[in-house]
């Protein structure tokens, strides 16, 4: 055999898309099955429901497959470019929300004639089964097949105890429906709180078992619709790009799509057009704001045979391109990888029900079987032990379970909402408790990411008004960032700026032309010594400082003589050196991360109070950076705004995307910090680690009540408004307990909002 044909078959990979998943613990199933196999390295992931699986040669995709639906769930091999947008139509959530919908609808008139007994007329009961069994049956079918599976491969759920306690509750209520007391006119519930014993032929549980479906629905609904969005950083990423491009057939442009674009294409590229692909220019020069790749506010200057990324936009000249590379090859291609790549490493923090229930079900379910055993061996009737068995099933359903988390994730999001801070799930939350290290952004998040104006240094003699009146009235005629910002300082000191007559853009060095009689010339240094426009010894001395500091200068000269210099920069917030003073104080080490250079990173980081700073770093770096800190043993939050953030939002244990940044940016984060302060990065990691535990204590008191009414139930002592009234204390327990995050202030106003 051919030692190449055998590496390459040892090396093939395949990403399939798995359904039917219910909680983190079926991905880890089914990870650990494919893994079985005899050259299989699998990983899903439950956020994108997929699995990326590197087999060998002995291996055939269509043997995962089979894998996975042996294991009870759905597998799917990549499908065709024209299938696949057919596919994403597909909603998860929207059969929920139908599911949710209708069961509600149903589940509110059971839980008020069960509850109010002024509604209880002749024959309630009746209608309560009417109402009620269409919800725990075809509502609740997606627990009871998650519970199937589950009980085939001899594990148990949250899945499992829903399906369980209301298949029990509903059970029970036909037998005593229709064998036992509680189906004849007149019947009622016995509200009044005493401790009796009785064979349960005259109680029915039909609210329990509906209003359980009901609240779980929702909390699935809400978690399936965030959980949909783990995908839209890869979609959002490709937006990104052009859609048409002019491509040069001979001498005339011709607009076609992207897709028909081929490499070793010319295309044209004017001011404020993004670049189709990756290229190399071959005519023209420009400045190109690759901030996107980068993470660098600066414009790059580009010229012949400079190469060029796709995405970027160009933001001076016309220039003309010679694609290099095309659709998958591209850099924004290998990018949208790297999110994903990052997405399905990630660990998904497996739900505090699940990690409960897996416990709590068996014992339950043994606790039942002991009851019913007891009471046969102390000589009780069969009927008595059977209506204990599975009143301890009943209560061992707590209502309170499918609130614990939805009711805390509402107040605490919405809360969040109001301070400006937006949490996707809670699984994010988890990952709040347990970081150490929190590693920022440069450009636009602690900084601005706007150039500015920041010093104007004239000649000896020279008036710096004029400079600057000078400057910005030339620079006012240029579209270039650097120009713009000179423009925009000297409209608002000075008011209204003269007329430029004869302006003239030198590309990738600077612009001229005539004002109030005067041949001016602004531009890079090198530009003015061009001109013979040397500067003085003191204004040189004032360049080096400058560009040392990171900082970018421009000169200017008129008259056969240099006039000055002026000094842009990128700003830091006025609010960032606060933010990581808060971060310290939450045992946080911040650290900064940029693609500029190293001495432009450190001047930022002295001025908000940073020690640790990686500089010149791309997009890549940046995730390699965000890997090297884990496999350091540190717990990684990440802040940041821009595209070239994104894969390194999606590998950190946490995310946080400012709001003012690009979308990409927010949909691979965990929480997106809509204002744009970085201090809102400090409240919203202590929203979250109070909101986790509060679902916590939700869970806690969810199972803890239900649990010291286990005895009376296995005692055959529960009575229906026993049963119902320890429902509803823990149900109004844990609403309260999760309004009071509702009290919840942000540090970054005195009134707290």
């Amino acid at each position: 055999m051919n030692p190449d044909t055998a590496t390459s078959k040892a090396d093939q990979q395949v990403e399939l898309a798995i359904t039917g998943m219910t909680c983190a613990s079926c991905a880890n199933r089914i990870e650990r099955k494919l893994n079985k196999l005899d050259g299989v390295t699998a990983t899903v992931n439950y956020a994108t429901e997929k699995a990326r699986v590197s087999y060998t040669g002995d291996v055939s995709p269509d043997d995962l497959v089979t894998i996975v639906e042996e294991t009870g769930y759905g597998a799917r091999l990549p499908q065709t470019e024209e299938a696949a947008p057919q596919q994403e139509e597909d909603d998860p959530a929207a059969a929920l929300r139908q599911r949710l919908i209708i069961s509600a609808v149903l589940t509110v008139p059971v839980i008020a004639m069960a509850m109010i007994p002024f509604l209880q007329f002749p024959n309630w009961q009746w209608l309560s089964l009417t109402l009620a069994a269409p919800v725990v049956v075809w509502g609740a079918w997606p627990f009871h097949k998650a519970a199937w599976a589950n009980l085939r491969h001899g594990t148990a759920t949250m899945d499992t105890l829903v399906s369980m306690g209301t298949l029990a509750a509903l059970g029970w209520s036909l037998y005593a429906l229709f064998w036992g007391t509680a189906g004849i006119t007149g019947m009622t519930h016995a509200f009044e709180l005493t401790i009796s014993r009785t064979d349960g032929s005259s109680n029915i549980y039909f609210e329990a078992a509906a209003g359980i479906t009901t609240f779980i629905l929702a909390g699935r609904y809400f978690e399936a619709r965030a959980k949909r969005r783990s995908g839209a950083a890869l979609r959002a990423l490709l937006n990104l790009g052009a859609k048409d491009v002019s491509v040069l057939r001979g001498d005339v442009e011709q607009q076609i799509s992207i897709d028909e674009l081929v490499v070793g294409d010319r295309f044209v590229v004017r001011p404020g057009e993004k670049i189709a692909t990756d290229g190399i220019v071959v005519e023209g020069t420009s400045a190109v704001d690759a901030s996107m790749l980068t993470g660098e506010s600066v414009p790059v200057e580009v010229s012949p045979d400079a190469e060029v990324a796709g995405a970027t936009v160009n933001v001076g000249g016309r220039i003309i391109v010679r694609a290099k590379q095309i659709g998958s090859d591209t850099q924004l291609a290998q990018m949208a990888r790297m999110v994903e790549d990052a997405q399905t490493g990630k660990a998904e923090v497996q739900r505090l029900a699940d990690r409960i229930s897996g416990i709590f079900v068996p014992i339950v379910i043994a606790l039942s079987l002991a009851t019913l055993g007891v009471w046969i061996a102390i000589g009780g009737s069969v009927a008595a032990g059977f209506t204990a068995a599975v009143a301890v099933l009943i209560i061992a359903c707590p209502c309170a379970l499918g609130l614990a988390t939805p009711t805390a994730l509402m107040v605490g999001t919405g809360r969040g909402a109001q301070l400006g801070i937006l949490i996707k799930g809670p699984e994010v939350l988890e990952s709040t408790r347990r970081v150490d290290t929190i590693v920022l952004d440069k450009t636009g998040t602690v900084t601005t990411g706007k150039m500015s104006l920041q010093q104007v240094i004239p000649a000896d003699g020279e008036d710096e008004e004029r400079v600057l009146r000078f400057a910005g009235a030339l620079e006012n005629s240029s579209e270039h960032p650097i120009a713009r910002a000179i423009a925009r300082e000297a409209k608002e000191r000075l008011g209204t700026l003269p007329d430029v007559d004869q302006f003239n853009n030198i590309a990738g060095l600077g612009v001229q032309g005539v004002i109030d009689g005067h041949a001016v010339v602004v531009g890079r240094p090198k530009l003015l010594r061009d001109w013979s426009l040397h500067l003085s010894p003191e204004l040189e001395q004032e360049v080096r400082g400058a560009e040392s500091a990171g900082r970018t200068v421009v000169g200017i000269g008129w008259d056969g003589a240099a006039r000055g210099v002026l000094v842009v920069a990128d700003t830091v917030k006025p609010t960032s050196s606060e933010a990581v003073s808060q971060f310290r104080r939450l045992g946080l080490t911040p650290i900064m991360l940029t693609g500029d250079n190293a001495s432009a990173a450190r001047t930022i980081a002295d001025q908000v109070g940073i020690d640790e700073v990686i500089a010149e770093v791309l997009p890549a770096d940046k995730l390699d950076v965000i890997k090297r800190l884990q496999d350091e043993g540190k717990v990684v939050a990440m802040v940041g705004d821009g595209v070239n953030d994104a894969a390194a939002l999606a590998q950190a244990n946490l995310g946080l995307a400012m709001g003012t940044g690009t979308d990409v940016a927010i949909e691979a984060s965990d929480l997106t910090l809509v204002r744009g302060d970085l201090r809102a990065a400090a409240d919203a990691i202590r929203l979250s680690r109070k909101t986790l535990g509060t679902i916590k204590g939700n869970l806690f008191w969810a199972f803890a009540y239900n649990v010291s009414a286990l005895p009376l139930a296995a005692a055959g002592l529960l009575n229906p408004m026993i049963a119902g009234a320890a429902m509803a204390f823990s149900s109004v327990f844990v609403v309260s307990n999760s309004l009071r995050l509702r009290r919840f202030r942000s540090l970054t106003s005195p009134a707290g909002e």
